[in-house]
This record gives structure tokens, sequence and C-alpha cells, in this order.
């Protein structure tokens, strides 16, 4: 039996009367007793509110740090970044996580505006700090001149680049290491600044440390190593996009000055955007892309919590991961509500009594609101200490062996405020409603009903009815959302890629360091995959530029008229050496494999695969036929006669559809450049397979740079969001099915103890206990069916929300919806068999002597 606490003194009148300050002490301490004799309600309180806040804390925290947060750079609502507003047309070198401008641009942009105390471009890229053998990267951006001086960022040590650093034919001027790197590579020691490192082959100086703390303008991206724009000459040697009017790698930020808003500096930027597109016009562009190009327009949007693409990627599936531990923080308080409504029940005559005496509703109420406020801060604290972890754990979600996701997650007062928020929501959806019940009671009505608990009975089980229905319809909803994206993975990992994921080692090697010639570099490459075939245990290799579903491509607009009509169409290429399609396990469907004899002294010639031939060739016999590919203005198109066809592969991503590739040989590129990727399928372990590699590539020349990469790895990193979005809606699907079992069996337990003397009259009159379990049960089918047929139409329509990030499954997929179905029946079906069971084993003369 329930203990009850020490009746607290409590004045007549309003809750004013006495000091509400004196009441609130009074009523706290009371309900600090009250909790602590009810130890097994206010432990399940606690502890639902702690993982339901908790979850919804962690992703709101992630969503913070990912959307709201300001950079940490001194007045940062002043920043903006720029665009054009609208840029089709756009072709050429692209490079860097946001390739928005060419460095002519920029400088045109830098000479032109007014609207900008500061303004600043920078560029996210990777160095190697390796002079051999196995690789060594660091994220690494290049920044101009003002970038720091710009944000009003001050060195730990040393300086920072500065406008003199960034000038043209520059060299490598000196380096800038971020605070952590300093720390993880150099012990934090001072002397660090004014030692070299090695960037891509080149020696730099380090001339200062950034602050801790500082990261960049990309949200989720930070650098460990800062230099100079005009380096990328001299690091990216022949291959460099410095001064080409087609090469975009540059994003731009401005400081707005005094009383200019990023609408006004939109208008001045508009108004000098025909003067600097004119100017910066690539040469290659032929007249339709010209055209679109002069018709850009220059636009200015606030950046004070940065860039990211981690936000553009992240932000929809956070929200509605949010949407979805909301939707289990409400099944929770349906059922503390429920156990509150139990609650008040038991305390009916100590309630009236107290009315009786001369307490008033209203201050009844607060002393019971009080209760639900303590146990809603309880919980809420332990579910921001929570928070912590999960999002911790939220965090390892979204790293991959590419790149760890930085992200500043630290409490704020955003955090604590959407924590304390969530918990008044909480304390007023679980104890208002049952509180105002149990103090609507006339005293004299209660004292008459006794200590039975039937006071106002059938309002408060219509209430608890209404909450466990509720209950199954939002579960119904969570479990349908949450097959659908595991369903959606489940696709995802097991489509058909056109070629072999597992046992497939890339290895990256970069002989940049060599000097190697440009007309002996294709040989080289040859040389290296045919060291590499020859080792023991390597069943086949080959060399290829663009590694499958790594997210990078090459594509042109290509055009032939093999079919009788001009047909044109976007294909995306890849250079291959022979050996390539038997290493990946792609069938060769007709004709032949590229050979070694297709050089830059025999006609050009491609492998296309089956789409490029319905596509370009509508199902004709394309071997032997041609097509072309444009090279830009001034120059002849390029022919290619087509000698193969194989099967239908992704290219960039496993969620893209289909679409034209056309595979040419290594052997006939004109401009190879120093590195070159090597896929290789071998049984070997992996370890054993990589020293294998390295010692043989270092026999070649050690000063070689080789990075290796699993294939099944890589592609698994594509599919995280994926991945978060199946994982946590199958978490938070499965606590939703918990929590509505643990509210449907609180719900008929209660019931069949209300009918014991009804369950006992019936059977001392001949009813037999199969009887009375579907007595009991009835009650649990009836609310199951009516939330099951709430929640699926409630389910149709949010479903809807989900589809864009569906992947071959529909959101109304009936097999899905007769899963969830079928799940909550069963689980709600164990849940009130229980109390059934026990009702249907009630000795009925023990049942009619309690009457």
């Amino acid at each position: 039996m329930q203990r009850q606490p020490r009746f607290e003194p409590v004045p007549a009148g309003g809750p004013w009367h006495g000091g509400f300050v004196a009441h609130l002490g009074q009523d706290l301490r009371y309900a600090l007793r009250s909790l602590r004799l009810s130890s097994g309600f206010a432990t399940v309180a606690v502890l639902s509110l702690a993982l339901g806040i908790g979850a919804n804390t962690a992703i709101f925290q992630l969503l913070n740090a990912v959307r709201l947060r300001s950079l940490p750079v001194s007045n940062a609502e002043e920043l903006v970044y720029l665009k054009p507003s609208n840029s089709h047309g756009r072709s050429g070198n692209f490079r860097g996580s946001f390739p928005t401008f060419t460095n002519p641009i920029w400088e045109q942009i830098r000479d032109h505006q007014q609207a900008f105390s500061g303004i600043a471009a920078w560029n996210s890229t990777s160095f190697n700090l390796a002079t051999g053998g196995r690789s060594r990267i660091a994220r690494g951006i290049y920044v101009s001149g003002d970038f720091f001086n710009m944000l009003g960022i001050l060195p730990t040590a040393g300086r920072l680049i500065s406008a003199v650093d960034d000038t043209k034919g520059c060299g490598l001027p000196g380096a800038v290491i971020s605070f952590p790197f300093w720390q993880r590579e150099y012990g934090g020691n001072a002397s660090a600044v004014g030692s070299k490192l090695t960037l891509d082959g080149h020696p730099a100086e380090i001339i200062g440390v950034t602050p801790a703390g500082f990261y960049g303008m990309e949200v989720g991206n930070s650098f460990d190593v800062a230099v100079p724009v005009c380096s990328e000459a001299l690091i990216d040697g022949e291959w460099k996009v410095l001064d080409r009017r087609d090469g975009w790698w540059l994003a731009i930020v401005g400081r707005l000055k005094p009383g200019w808003t990023p609408a006004k500096a939109t208008a001045q930027l508009e108004s000098i955007s025909p003067g600097i597109f004119q100017a910066t016009l690539p040469d290659r562009y032929k007249e339709k892309e010209a055209k679109q190009f002069l018709a850009w327009k220059l636009a200015a949007y606030p950046a004070s919590a940065g860039i990211s693409n981690l936000r553009t990627e992240y932000e929809q599936p956070l929200w509605m991961l949010l949407a979805i531990a909301g939707t289990v923080l409400l099944i929770a308080c349906a059922n503390l509500a429920n156990l509150m409504f139990a609650r008040a029940n038991a305390r009916e005559r100590e309630i009236a009594v107290r009315l009786a005496l001369g307490a008033s509703r209203t201050r009844l109420l607060q002393q019971l609101m009080m209760e639900s406020l303590l146990v809603a801060a309880i919980g809420a604290a332990a579910g921001v200490v929570l928070a912590q972890v999960l999002t911790r754990v939220l965090l390892s979600f979204l790293t991959t062996r590419g790149g760890q996701v930085q992200l500043d997650v630290t409490l704020d007062w955003r955090v604590l405020g959407f924590s304390g928020l969530v918990a008044l929501i909480t304390c007023l959806l679980f104890g208002l409603t049952p509180a105002m019940r149990a103090t609507a009671t006339p005293p004299i009505v209660a004292m008459k009903a006794g200590a039975r608990g039937a006071i106002g009975g059938r309002d408060r089980l219509g209430m608890r009815r209404v909450l466990v229905v509720a209950q199954v319809a939002l579960s119904m909803v969570l479990l349908v959302g949450a097959f659908l994206f595991v369903r959606s993975f489940q696709k995802l990992v097991s489509v058909d890629a056109g070629f072999r994921q597992t046992g497939i080692l890339v290895a990256d090697l970069d002989f940049t360091q060599l000097n190697i010639p440009l007309e002996t570099r294709n040989n080289f490459k040859q040389q290296l995959v045919d060291r590499l075939q020859a080792l023991p245990g390597v069943e086949s290799t080959a060399g290829v530029s663009i590694v499958p579903v790594s997210g990078n491509g090459w594509n042109d607009s290509v055009h032939t008229n093999a079919s009788g009509e001009e047909l044109q169409e976007v294909s995306w290429f890849d250079r291959v050496t022979p050996g390539f399609f038997k290493t990946m396990g792609t069938p060769i469907l007709r004709g032949r494999d590229v050979s070694v004899s297709d050089t830059l002294n025999s006609p050009a010639v491609a492998v296309v695969n089956e789409t490029f031939v319905r596509k370009l060739f509508k199902d004709k016999d394309p071997l032997g036929q041609t097509f072309k590919v444009d090279e830009g203005a001034g120059k002849p198109e390029s022919v290619y006669q087509v000698v193969g066809v194989v099967k239908d592969t992704k290219y960039r991503t496993l969620r893209e559809e289909l679409t034209p590739i056309a595979f040419v040989p290594r052997g006939q590129d004109k401009h190879p450049d120093t590195s070159c990727a090597i896929v290789m399928r071998s049984d070997l372990p992996l370890d054993s397979l990589t020293t294998a590699v390295e010692h043989a590539v270092g026999e070649i020349n050690p000063a070689i740079l080789i990075q290796f990469t699993v294939l099944k790895t890589q592609i698994r990193d594509t599919l995280v969001r994926e991945r978060l979005m199946a994982s946590l809606s199958g978490f938070f699907g499965v606590l939703a099915a918990v929590l509505t079992t643990i509210g449907l069996y609180g719900l008929i337990s209660y019931m069949a103890v209300r009918r014991r003397n009804e369950i006992g009259i019936r059977m001392a009159l001949g009813a037999d206990r199969m009887r009375v379990l579907k007595l009991v049960m009835g009650e649990a089918v009836e609310l199951l069916g009516i939330g099951l047929v709430a929640g699926a139409a409630l389910s149709w329509w949010v479903s809807r929300t989900a589809r864009s990030m569906l992947f071959a499954v529909k959101n109304t997929d009936p097999a899905i919806f007769g899963a969830a179905v079928a799940l909550l029946a069963i689980v709600a079906m164990a849940a009130s068999f229980l109390p059934a069971q026990k009702a249907s084993h009630l000795d009925p003369l023990e049942a009619l002597r309690e009457e």
C-alpha cells in the first residue's frame, strides 16, 4: 500500500495569502516527501522524462551546432557570404567544398565592391605532409590576405597570413597552423613557429598559430594548415587553376560596413555584376554558356552561422529526428499522465479531507503541480546530462573514415533554454489535467465514496483510454517511419551497383616529386599497374581515373547521329586501363575491353554502358559507331569509336539513376597527371596486401606517395545519412512500442482491478475463465483497434514529408503499414494478456467478500 506524506499546514484562501514564496517552499518540501515515499513512481517518471528529454536535447544540440550557433569571431552578425543568385550554364574545373568563384572573379569583386569593410576568399583542400611512402593527409585551406584580419582573429603564437603574403607569384611564403594541429603535432611547443612543413612536396615555414576554437568559415569541417591563395600556383604546379577563368574553387565572405544590410549590399553587387562577369568570361564558353554567364547577378546572404555542406545534407534529417524524438516524449508524457491519474485516485480521500478543512482548490493545484514540476525538473537535468553522451554518439554516426565532423556541441543558452522549455511543457502535459481532476470532486462525495477510489472514475477512466489510444496512434506513426527508413537503407545496401564491392583495395599513388615528363607518364602508370599485378595473391589490377561511387566525376555533352537523327546527352566519363572490368566484375556484354594497343597513335575508342547505347544509339548496334564531344571554342571536337558495351554501373552515388557512361583508355590521355588510382582484387588480408604494395612501390621509387582505401568502406561512408535515419528511427520506433505496451498493460491491469467485484459475480453465476479472459482482453482490442485506425491515417499524412529521403520505397507501402499494425497488435495483446489471465484466475468468494 502506498504511504502518504504528512500534510503540510495549508492556510485557507488564495495562493497569495500568507506569502507566495513561503507557499512555494512548503510545496517543494511536501513534493519532495511525496516523491520519496513514492519512490517507484518517481523513478519511473524521472527515467521516462530523462530518456525523452535527453533524446530531444541531443538532437537539438546537433541542430544548434549545425544551424544556429554563431561563428566564434567578433561581431559575426555582420558577416555575409557571396554567391550568384543564378549560376546556370557553368562548366570547367571544380575544386573544394564551395567552388563558387574563380580567382579572376574574386579579384574583380574585391576591387569594385563598396558594401564591405573587409572581404576575403578561401578554399578548402588537403595537403600531403609525407615525403614518401604512405600519405599523411592534413586538412588545409587557401586564404586570401585579409581572411584572418577581416574575421578579427588574432594569433596564439607568431603571426597570421596578411595581405603582404598574398601577392602574385608569391611561391609559398609561409603557413599558419591551427591550435589543435599545434597541440597534436608539436605538443603546443612555441618552437613550432619557424619550423618547416612539407605540403605536397613543397617546404613551407610555419609563421603562426590560430587561437583555440577557431575552425574557419565552414561549420563541421576544421583545418590544420592555412596558406595564401597565391600559393596554389606553386603547390598544384601544372594543374593550377589560379588564373583560369573556368577554374571554380573559391568562396567569398565579407563584413558589412556600418549601416549596410544584406539587401543593400546585394543591390550594390547587382549593379557591378555585368562589368565583373564581362571582364571574367571564360574564353572556352560558347554562345549559350556565355549568355548564361553574363546574366549572373551577385547577391549577399547572412553568414553569422558560417556556411556548411553538412547543413545542406543533414538539416532536414535532424529536424525530422527531432520531430520523431518529440513524438516519443509525447508518448512518455501520456504514460506519466496515466500514472498521475492512478495516483490521484489513490489520494482522493486525502484531497477531500484537505478541501473539507478549508484548503482552496487553487492552493491544492499549486501543490500538486509542484510535484509534477519537480519530476520534470529532475528529469530535465538528467536528460541534459544524458544528452551529452547521446550527442557524441550522434557525431560518431556522421564521422567517416574519410573525414571527422568537427562541431562545437558544448552547452549554451539555447540548449539549456530548449531543455527547460521541454521540461515545462511536459510538466503541463502530464501533470495539469490529473491535478485539476483530482481537486474537482466535492469533499462530501469523496468522503462518502470511501477509500475505494471510485470518485470521478468514469471520467478519469475515459481520459486514460484516450491517452492509450493516442499512444497507439503515435506509436504507429513512429513504427511506419522506422520501417520506411530501414527498408530504404536495406534497398541502398543491396542495390546492384554493376560492379563488385567487396575484396577491392584502392591504392592512390602520387609521383609528382619524380618530375616524370608528360610524354612518358602513361607508360609509368602502366608500369605501376603491372608491378602490383605481379604481387603474389593479387588476382587482378587495373588503373582508373575516377573510382566508382567516390563522389567525384567528369562529364561532357556528347552527340551522335548514328540512328539517323541528331541525339545529344550529357555523359559521364572515366579513364581506365585494360583489366578494369575484370577487376571490378563488370560484364562486357559486347565487343572488347580497352587494350594496351589503344595509344595516342591509334584512333580514339570508348567502351560504353547500356544506358549510353539506349539513349544515344536507340538500341541500334553501337559497335563501330562514333560519338563526338565538344572541346570548347576554337578546338575541334573529339571523336570516339565504340568498341565495347558493358553492363550499367553506378557512377557517383548509389542513389543516382543509371546514366550514360563512356570508359576511354588511359593510354590515350593527352594530358596525364602525376597521380593514379589502382584497383586491386585479392583475398589476402588487408594488412598483408597494403604492406606488399608499399614494398613494391618503394622498390620502384620511395618518393611515391601512397594512400589506401577499401572500396566497400568508401561506399558505406556515402550512406551515412541513410544509416543515421534507419538506426535512430528504428530505435525510437522500438522505444515507442515499449512505452505503449507499458501504458496499455497499466490501463488493462487497472481496469481489471476495478472490475474485480463484477468479475467475481460473473464467475459465481457460471462464467468460465475463457469468458473472463475475452471480457478483459476485449477492452484492449477495442482501444488497439481505434488507435491503429487513427495511427494509419496519421502515418499516411506524415509519411509524405519523408518521400524525398527514401530510396526505392513508397511512403504508402502497404507491406510496411501491415508490418507496423502486426507488430503493435502482437505487443499490445501480449501486454493485455497478463492482467486478463490474472483476472480469469480470480477466486469469486474472495472478490465477493471484499465487496
